[in-house]
Parts: C-alpha cells; sequence; structure tokens
C-alpha cells in the first residue's frame, strides 16, 4: 500500500501539474521529489502521533543507511554509475552537511517545534537551489528543461483525465496513510512478540519498507543507464528524509528520543548513517564512477550493519 500509494500519488500529482502548464523542472525538483519520500513522511508523522518516536527517528536514519548501503550498492552492482561531477561536488557535501547538522540538534535527545523548522526551511531553500541550478544549466545549454528532470518526469508516467489525476491523488493520500497506520501496527507488534527494541524496528523493518519506492526506481535506471536519475534521486531522497520528514513530524507534535540519544545507542547508528553517506563521494572524487566493486563493498556494509543489529538485539 506504501509503495503503490507513493506511485498513484506522484503521477496523479505530477499528471495534475502538468496539464496546470508547470515545466518538467519545477514538477521533477517539488512534485516527485516529495512524492517518493512521501512513505518516509507519513510513517514518521504516524510513529510520532502514536508515541512511537524511536521508529520516526529510526525510519529516516535507517532509510538514509538502506538507501546508499542496500540500494546504491544494488544499483551499482547491476550497472557502474557514473554520475556528474555536481553530485560529487555540490549534492552529497550538501547531504553531509545536513546529517552533520541534525546530529546536533538531536545531541540534546529532543527535536523540538522550532528545530523541526529550521530543518523544513532547509527543504524550501534546496528546493529553490535546485531549482535555480536547473534553470541555469538549461539556458546555459539549451532552451529545455534540465534532461535528467525531465527523463525522471516522463518515467513517472502522465494521466490526461483531470477525473483519472484526482483519483490518483486520492488513491495515493489515502493508500500511503492507510499502509503507514497498518506498517506502525504491525511493527509494534512484531516487536512485542520478538521482544527487540522500537529502535531496531525502526532501523530494520519500517526503514526497509518505507525505502521500497527508492529501491525499484533505483534498480531500474540503474538497468536502463540512466545514471544520473539513480545516484541523484537517492542522495535527494536522504536530504529529503532530514529536512522534510523529520522537519514536518517534529512540527506536527516533537520528538523525544526515550533514553536518551547517546545512552540508546541511536548515536552509534547515525554515526554510521554519516560513513555510508560519506562512502560514495570516497568512491566518485576521482572518477564519479561506483563500479561493481564499489556496489559490493556497499552491500556488504549493510549486511554488516544489520548482523550488528541482530547480534545486540
Amino acid at each position: 500500500m506504501l509503495y503503490y500509494g507513493a506511485e498513484w500519488l506522484v503521477k496523479g500529482s505530477s499528471s495534475l501539474a502538468r496539464s496546470l502548464g508547470l515545466r518538467p523542472v519545477v514538477i521533477g525538483l517539488t512534485v516527485v521529489a516529495f512524492g517518493t519520500s512521501a512513505p518516509e513522511l507519513v510513517v514518521s508523522i504516524v510513529s510520532s502521533l502514536k508515541d512511537r518516536s524511536m521508529i520516526a527517528v529510526g525510519n529516516v536514519i535507517g532509510s538514509n543507511i538502506c538507501n546508499i548501503a542496500l540500494v546504491l550498492g544494488l544499483a551499482a552492482m547491476f550497472q557502474p554509475i557514473t554520475s556528474h561531477r555536481s553530485i560529487v561536488k555540490r549534492d552529497i557535501p550538501i547531504m553531509l552537511g545536513v546529517s552533520l547538522y541534525l546530529l546536533l540538534l538531536l545531541l540534546d535527545s529532543n527535536l523540538g517545534r522550532l528545530e523541526g523548522g529550521t530543518l523544513f526551511t532547509g527543504i524550501i531553500l534546496y528546493t529553490l537551489l535546485n531549482y535555480h541550478l536547473a534553470i541555469k544549466e538549461s539556458k546555459q545549454g539549451s532552451d529545455v528543461d534540465n534532461p535528467s528532470i525531465e527523463l525522471a518526469v516522463e518515467e513517472v508516467g502522465y494521466a490526461s483525465s483531470r477525473s483519472k489525476q484526482i483519483i490518483l491523488i486520492v488513491v495515493g493520500i489515502v493508500g500511503v496513510v492507510a499502509g503507514a497506520e497498518i506498517l506502525i501496527d504491525s511493527a509494534v507488534r512484531i516487536m512485542n512478540v520478538l521482544g527487540v527494541s522500537e529502535k531496531f524496528i525502526g532501523l530494520t523493518i519500517v526503514a526497509l519498507g518505507t525505502s521500497l519506492p527508492e529501491l525499484a526506481t533505483s534498480v531500474v535506471a540503474a538497468l536502463r543507464k540512466e545514471m544520473d536519475i539513480s545516484i541523484g534521486n537517492l542522495v535527494g531522497s536522504n536530504v529529503f528524509n532530514i529536512l522534510s520528514v523529520l522537519g514536518a513530524a517534529s512540527l506536527v507534535r516533537p520528538i523525544p528520543i526515550p533514553g536518551g540519544f547517546i545512552e540508546s545507542g541511536l548515536l552509534i547508528d547515525y554515526l554510521v548513517m554519516i560513513l555510508t553517506s560519506a562512502l560514495p563521494w570516497l568512491m566518485m572524487r576521482k572518477s564519479f564512477t561506483v563500479t561493481r566493486k564499489d556496489g559490493f563493498i556497499l552491500l556488504c556494509c549493510y549486511v554488516g550493519y544489520l548482523a550488528y543489529l541482530v547480534l545486540k538485539s
């Protein structure tokens, strides 16, 4: 329900935006970008409202680890990923920068509304920056929109009928919200049956479940050799997870860290997230390519991290 709900929501919203005359670059940077992060966003908000804040935070940290170590690693195993230099020079450093900023906010074991406001302001500024750069690149190259963003919008598909657009949006929202409700309730039951922590569930089952859209999109993009979409999608998703998902969730309701950010061991998981976020930059800083060997290393990191979580639990 989360996967197809997000897919229908993005297709309906982007189709409606296109029929209203919005440019593909605007749709790609707003509707598509926010829509693919809808599972993480709704799951984290629902978790926070249900007093399951560890699932909300663990979902974001686990999803970011999953996006790089599992999804990028798997995509690179299918097809070595060569990306534009801007991913290495600009986008990955931004991802690392916002990760370090969130680390500072979490050290007091609470993410309040004011802190959430700064995060959400960050996603607005990030979107405006990407829009400005995309328009600038388009003017320098040609009169058309940025090709990689335009291709990403085309991949979503188009529903020409206005009624179909509305139905897709409504059904998509219902699917994502209902899927999130079921996912959280089921995760809590699994937690109780297995006797594992809320943090463990958030970092593993919930994180993997909400990363399914990125997994599907990136593997398909890699198989079609649309490398910019593959890695750009993942880096952008990680930035959105931190700024918009936790930003929006903490605006709805402040997010406390039960047991303390450091004392609960969440600091170690966060450092793993920062390390896995830095690995693609280290791998691509010279050749701008994530090779099959690099992909294997990333996958090994994910398996090793899962083994650590299981043994610790």
